[in-house]
Protein backbone atom coordinates (compact mmCIF):
# COMPACT_ATOMS: atom_id res chain seq x y z
CA UNK A 1 0.00 0.00 0.00
CA UNK A 2 1.63 3.58 -0.82
CA UNK A 3 2.03 5.78 1.41
CA UNK A 4 -0.64 8.00 -0.01
CA UNK A 5 -3.49 5.20 0.78
CA UNK A 6 -2.43 4.38 3.84
CA UNK A 7 -2.94 7.80 4.91
CA UNK A 8 -6.53 7.89 3.00
CA UNK A 9 -7.22 4.55 4.96
CA UNK A 10 -5.98 5.83 8.44
CA UNK A 11 -8.30 8.98 7.77
CA UNK A 12 -11.21 7.12 7.54
CA UNK A 13 -10.71 5.00 10.17
CA UNK A 14 -10.09 8.06 12.54
CA UNK A 15 -13.10 9.02 11.29
CA UNK A 16 -15.50 6.25 11.68
CA UNK A 17 -14.18 6.17 15.36
CA UNK A 18 -14.63 9.88 15.96
CA UNK A 19 -18.35 8.92 14.86
CA UNK A 20 -18.65 6.25 17.37
CA UNK A 21 -18.46 7.75 20.76
CA UNK A 22 -21.55 9.35 20.96
CA UNK A 23 -23.55 6.42 19.51
CA UNK A 24 -21.58 3.92 21.21
CA UNK A 25 -22.04 5.89 24.57
CA UNK A 26 -25.45 5.86 24.37
CA UNK A 27 -25.82 1.97 23.23
CA UNK A 28 -23.59 1.54 26.80
CA UNK A 29 -25.26 4.37 29.01
CA UNK A 30 -24.14 4.47 31.59
CA UNK A 31 -20.72 3.42 32.11
CA UNK A 32 -20.54 5.45 35.09
CA UNK A 33 -21.74 7.13 38.12
CA UNK A 34 -25.24 9.31 37.39
CA UNK A 35 -26.35 12.44 39.17
CA UNK A 36 -29.16 13.39 39.75
CA UNK A 37 -29.53 16.90 40.70
CA UNK A 38 -32.07 18.13 43.64
CA UNK A 39 -32.84 21.73 44.12
CA UNK A 40 -34.11 21.49 47.64
CA UNK A 41 -32.72 19.85 50.69
CA UNK A 42 -32.40 16.34 52.04
CA UNK A 43 -35.85 14.81 53.67
CA UNK A 44 -38.19 17.40 51.40
CA UNK A 45 -40.77 15.32 49.02
CA UNK A 46 -38.57 16.41 46.12
CA UNK A 47 -35.41 14.35 47.57
CA UNK A 48 -37.46 11.50 49.11
CA UNK A 49 -38.92 11.49 45.13
CA UNK A 50 -35.54 11.16 43.56
CA UNK A 51 -34.35 8.85 46.12
CA UNK A 52 -37.00 6.19 45.35
CA UNK A 53 -36.30 6.64 41.55
CA UNK A 54 -32.31 7.00 41.42
CA UNK A 55 -32.31 3.53 43.79
CA UNK A 56 -34.42 1.72 41.27
CA UNK A 57 -32.66 3.37 37.92
CA UNK A 58 -29.45 2.13 39.83
CA UNK A 59 -30.55 -1.80 40.31
CA UNK A 60 -32.28 -1.77 36.38
CA UNK A 61 -29.23 0.19 34.79
CA UNK A 62 -26.40 -1.06 36.78
CA UNK A 63 -25.03 2.22 37.74
CA UNK A 64 -24.94 4.12 40.69
CA UNK A 65 -27.71 7.17 40.55
CA UNK A 66 -26.56 9.68 43.00
CA UNK A 67 -29.04 12.15 44.69
CA UNK A 68 -26.49 15.71 44.67
CA UNK A 69 -28.72 18.24 46.88
CA UNK A 70 -28.20 21.56 45.62
CA UNK A 71 -30.56 24.01 47.03
CA UNK A 72 -31.72 27.57 46.75
CA UNK A 73 -33.68 30.31 45.40
CA UNK A 74 -36.54 27.82 44.68
CA UNK A 75 -34.34 25.51 42.68
CA UNK A 76 -32.89 27.63 40.36
CA UNK A 77 -29.02 27.26 41.69
CA UNK A 78 -29.51 22.95 40.80
CA UNK A 79 -31.32 23.82 37.58
CA UNK A 80 -28.62 26.73 36.30
CA UNK A 81 -25.60 23.55 37.57
CA UNK A 82 -27.65 20.88 35.59
CA UNK A 83 -28.08 23.53 32.05
CA UNK A 84 -24.42 24.38 32.46
CA UNK A 85 -23.32 20.63 32.60
CA UNK A 86 -22.16 18.02 29.57
CA UNK A 87 -24.87 16.79 27.63
CA UNK A 88 -23.97 13.66 28.12
CA UNK A 89 -26.62 12.14 30.53
CA UNK A 90 -24.49 11.27 33.75
CA UNK A 91 -25.82 15.19 34.97
CA UNK A 92 -29.92 15.21 35.23
CA UNK A 93 -32.71 17.48 36.87
CA UNK A 94 -35.41 16.41 39.35
CA UNK A 95 -38.07 19.08 37.89
CA UNK A 96 -40.68 20.44 40.28
CA UNK A 97 -43.34 22.86 39.12
CA UNK A 98 -41.00 25.28 41.06
CA UNK A 99 -39.38 25.35 37.70
CA UNK A 100 -42.44 26.29 35.50
CA UNK A 101 -43.30 29.32 38.01
CA UNK A 102 -39.60 30.66 38.50
CA UNK A 103 -39.87 31.41 34.75
CA UNK A 104 -42.18 34.52 35.12
CA UNK A 105 -41.83 34.63 39.27
CA UNK A 106 -38.00 35.85 38.49
CA UNK A 107 -37.44 39.04 36.38
CA UNK A 108 -33.97 37.56 35.23
CA UNK A 109 -32.62 33.61 35.49
CA UNK A 110 -29.06 32.56 34.18
CA UNK A 111 -30.91 30.13 31.44
CA UNK A 112 -34.28 29.26 29.87
CA UNK A 113 -35.86 26.67 31.34
CA UNK A 114 -38.32 25.53 28.53
CA UNK A 115 -34.94 26.22 25.92
CA UNK A 116 -31.95 25.00 28.34
CA UNK A 117 -33.66 21.63 29.73
CA UNK A 118 -34.48 18.74 27.49
CA UNK A 119 -37.52 16.37 29.54
CA UNK A 120 -37.34 13.15 30.22
CA UNK A 121 -39.81 11.46 31.58
CA UNK A 122 -42.59 12.43 34.27
CA UNK A 123 -42.48 11.64 37.90
CA UNK A 124 -45.81 12.33 40.09
CA UNK A 125 -48.66 14.84 40.38
CA UNK A 126 -49.24 15.64 44.23
CA UNK A 127 -52.18 17.37 45.03
CA UNK A 128 -52.77 20.16 47.12
CA UNK A 129 -55.20 20.11 49.98
CA UNK A 130 -57.25 23.31 50.96
CA UNK A 131 -56.91 23.37 54.70
CA UNK A 132 -58.00 25.40 57.72
CA UNK A 133 -58.22 26.10 61.73
CA UNK A 134 -60.82 23.91 63.11
CA UNK A 135 -61.42 26.88 64.98
CA UNK A 136 -62.73 28.85 61.75
CA UNK A 137 -66.40 28.13 61.22
CA UNK A 138 -66.27 27.23 57.83
CA UNK A 139 -66.63 23.22 56.57
CA UNK A 140 -67.12 23.58 52.94
CA UNK A 141 -65.50 25.62 50.08
CA UNK A 142 -68.56 27.63 49.68
CA UNK A 143 -68.21 28.55 53.14
CA UNK A 144 -65.34 29.61 53.29
CA UNK A 145 -65.27 31.60 50.29
CA UNK A 146 -68.74 33.44 51.95
CA UNK A 147 -66.92 33.19 54.92
CA UNK A 148 -63.36 35.26 53.30
CA UNK A 149 -65.99 37.47 51.46
CA UNK A 150 -67.46 38.67 54.26
CA UNK A 151 -64.37 39.54 56.34
CA UNK A 152 -62.44 40.89 53.06
CA UNK A 153 -58.60 40.84 53.65
CA UNK A 154 -58.41 39.56 57.61
CA UNK A 155 -58.07 35.83 56.68
CA UNK A 156 -54.58 35.24 56.60
CA UNK A 157 -53.25 32.86 53.97
CA UNK A 158 -50.11 30.28 55.40
CA UNK A 159 -47.66 29.53 52.46
CA UNK A 160 -44.04 27.61 52.68
CA UNK A 161 -42.23 30.44 50.80
CA UNK A 162 -43.15 33.11 48.02
CA UNK A 163 -43.55 31.60 44.55
CA UNK A 164 -43.58 27.79 45.66
CA UNK A 165 -46.56 26.12 44.70
CA UNK A 166 -48.50 26.42 48.05
CA UNK A 167 -48.28 29.84 47.63
CA UNK A 168 -49.45 30.11 43.91
CA UNK A 169 -52.18 27.45 44.40
CA UNK A 170 -53.85 30.29 47.23
CA UNK A 171 -53.13 32.62 44.72
CA UNK A 172 -54.94 30.78 41.67
CA UNK A 173 -57.82 30.23 44.32
CA UNK A 174 -57.95 34.00 44.66
CA UNK A 175 -58.45 35.19 41.58
CA UNK A 176 -61.14 32.54 40.85
CA UNK A 177 -63.09 33.18 43.43
CA UNK A 178 -62.59 36.28 44.01
CA UNK A 179 -61.67 36.28 47.60
CA UNK A 180 -59.17 38.69 49.11
CA UNK A 181 -56.73 37.00 51.66
CA UNK A 182 -53.35 37.82 53.19
CA UNK A 183 -50.50 35.79 52.53
CA UNK A 184 -48.41 34.94 55.36
CA UNK A 185 -44.93 32.94 53.87
CA UNK A 186 -42.95 30.68 55.77
CA UNK A 187 -40.01 29.10 54.96
CA UNK A 188 -41.33 25.84 54.69
CA UNK A 189 -44.78 24.18 55.10
CA UNK A 190 -43.50 22.63 58.73
CA UNK A 191 -43.59 26.10 60.57
CA UNK A 192 -46.48 27.22 58.49
CA UNK A 193 -48.99 24.11 59.46
CA UNK A 194 -47.69 24.85 63.38
CA UNK A 195 -49.16 27.86 63.52
CA UNK A 196 -52.12 26.72 60.75
CA UNK A 197 -53.08 24.27 63.63
CA UNK A 198 -53.14 27.42 66.18
CA UNK A 199 -55.31 29.44 64.46
CA UNK A 200 -52.50 32.20 64.19
CA UNK A 201 -53.28 31.39 60.08
CA UNK A 202 -56.58 30.69 58.75
CA UNK A 203 -56.01 28.26 55.55
CA UNK A 204 -53.52 27.01 53.87
CA UNK A 205 -53.00 24.66 50.24
CA UNK A 206 -50.36 22.50 51.13
CA UNK A 207 -49.03 19.33 49.45
CA UNK A 208 -51.12 16.65 50.64
CA UNK A 209 -47.91 14.65 52.14
CA UNK A 210 -46.87 17.61 54.61
CA UNK A 211 -50.73 17.77 56.33
CA UNK A 212 -52.12 14.01 55.78
CA UNK A 213 -51.09 13.44 59.27
CA UNK A 214 -52.31 16.11 60.63
CA UNK A 215 -56.11 16.25 58.44
CA UNK A 216 -56.40 12.54 59.94
CA UNK A 217 -55.77 13.37 63.69
CA UNK A 218 -58.45 16.15 63.48
CA UNK A 219 -56.19 19.14 63.82
CA UNK A 220 -56.74 20.40 60.44
CA UNK A 221 -60.01 20.39 58.74
CA UNK A 222 -59.48 20.10 54.79
CA UNK A 223 -62.46 21.60 52.23
CA UNK A 224 -61.05 20.55 49.16
CA UNK A 225 -58.46 19.12 46.85
CA UNK A 226 -56.36 20.67 43.96
CA UNK A 227 -56.63 17.67 41.66
CA UNK A 228 -59.55 17.32 39.17
CA UNK A 229 -60.18 14.21 40.78
CA UNK A 230 -60.96 13.19 44.39
CA UNK A 231 -58.14 11.63 46.42
CA UNK A 232 -57.80 7.74 47.32
CA UNK A 233 -55.80 9.22 50.36
CA UNK A 234 -58.59 11.85 52.04
CA UNK A 235 -62.63 9.84 50.90
CA UNK A 236 -65.17 11.96 51.08
CA UNK A 237 -63.39 15.53 50.94
CA UNK A 238 -64.50 16.93 47.45
CA UNK A 239 -62.04 18.63 44.58
CA UNK A 240 -61.91 22.68 45.29
CA UNK A 241 -63.21 22.41 40.96
CA UNK A 242 -66.53 20.78 41.97
CA UNK A 243 -67.56 24.76 43.30
CA UNK A 244 -64.43 26.22 41.33
CA UNK A 245 -64.71 25.04 37.62
CA UNK A 246 -61.60 24.77 36.04
CA UNK A 247 -59.36 25.24 39.50
CA UNK A 248 -56.47 22.59 39.82
CA UNK A 249 -53.21 23.48 41.32
CA UNK A 250 -51.01 19.86 41.31
CA UNK A 251 -47.26 19.74 41.33
CA UNK A 252 -46.21 17.59 38.52
CA UNK A 253 -42.52 16.79 38.17
CA UNK A 254 -40.33 14.81 36.53
CA UNK A 255 -36.77 14.68 35.02
CA UNK A 256 -34.94 16.52 32.62
CA UNK A 257 -31.25 16.67 31.04
CA UNK A 258 -28.70 19.73 29.56
CA UNK A 259 -30.12 20.43 25.92
CA UNK A 260 -28.43 18.19 23.22
CA UNK A 261 -28.22 14.89 25.44
CA UNK A 262 -28.72 11.93 23.03
CA UNK A 263 -32.09 11.31 22.42
CA UNK A 264 -30.83 7.53 22.42
CA UNK A 265 -29.96 8.36 26.50
CA UNK A 266 -33.33 9.99 26.82
CA UNK A 267 -35.08 7.25 25.49
CA UNK A 268 -33.67 4.24 27.48
CA UNK A 269 -34.28 6.91 31.20
CA UNK A 270 -37.43 7.26 30.05
CA UNK A 271 -38.47 3.51 29.51
CA UNK A 272 -36.96 2.75 32.82
CA UNK A 273 -38.39 6.00 34.81
CA UNK A 274 -41.84 4.40 33.17
CA UNK A 275 -40.89 0.86 34.89
CA UNK A 276 -40.17 2.37 38.35
CA UNK A 277 -43.14 4.33 38.62
CA UNK A 278 -44.97 1.37 38.23
CA UNK A 279 -43.05 -0.70 40.84
CA UNK A 280 -45.51 -1.77 43.61
CA UNK A 281 -43.04 -0.68 46.17
CA UNK A 282 -42.29 2.81 44.82
CA UNK A 283 -46.26 2.98 44.07
CA UNK A 284 -47.16 2.28 47.95
CA UNK A 285 -44.38 4.72 49.29
CA UNK A 286 -45.54 7.61 46.95
CA UNK A 287 -49.20 6.66 48.42
CA UNK A 288 -47.80 7.36 51.66
CA UNK A 289 -46.60 11.09 50.34
CA UNK A 290 -49.88 11.72 48.95
CA UNK A 291 -48.44 11.09 45.36
CA UNK A 292 -49.00 9.41 42.02
CA UNK A 293 -46.98 7.70 39.16
CA UNK A 294 -47.41 10.58 36.30
CA UNK A 295 -46.92 8.57 33.11
CA UNK A 296 -45.54 10.39 29.60
CA UNK A 297 -43.29 10.26 27.25
CA UNK A 298 -40.73 13.45 26.64
CA UNK A 299 -42.92 15.27 24.18
CA UNK A 300 -45.73 14.88 26.63
CA UNK A 301 -43.68 16.38 29.62
CA UNK A 302 -42.26 19.00 27.02
CA UNK A 303 -45.71 20.01 26.50
CA UNK A 304 -47.00 19.98 30.16
CA UNK A 305 -44.15 22.19 31.00
CA UNK A 306 -45.27 24.60 28.11
CA UNK A 307 -48.95 24.62 29.73
CA UNK A 308 -47.88 25.04 33.43
CA UNK A 309 -45.84 27.89 33.04
CA UNK A 310 -48.40 29.77 30.73
CA UNK A 311 -50.74 29.04 33.23
CA UNK A 312 -48.43 30.27 36.18
CA UNK A 313 -46.88 33.38 34.26
CA UNK A 314 -50.92 34.40 34.60
CA UNK A 315 -51.56 33.71 38.40
CA UNK A 316 -48.16 35.34 38.96
CA UNK A 317 -49.56 38.47 36.96
CA UNK A 318 -52.39 39.08 38.37
CA UNK A 319 -51.44 38.73 42.15
CA UNK A 320 -48.61 41.16 41.34
CA UNK A 321 -46.03 38.39 42.89
CA UNK A 322 -42.42 39.73 43.19
CA UNK A 323 -39.79 37.61 44.53
CA UNK A 324 -37.67 39.03 47.10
Amino acid sequence: MTSARRFLALAACAAALAGLPAGAASLDYPTRPVHIVVGFPPGQNADIGARLIGDFLSRKLGQPFIIDNKPGAASTIGTEFVVHAPADGYTLLWVVTSNYINASLYKKLPYDFIRDIAPIACSTITPLVMEVAPSLPVKTVPEFIAYAKANPGKLNMASGGIGNSTHLGGELFQMMSGVKLTHVPYRGSTPAITDLMTGQVQVMFDLLGSSIAQIRNGKLRPLGVSTEHEVEALPGVPTIASFLPGYEASAAGGIGAPKGTPPEIIAKLNAAIEEALQDAKIKERYDSLGSKPLLCSPEQFRQHIARETEKWAKVIKFAGIQQQ
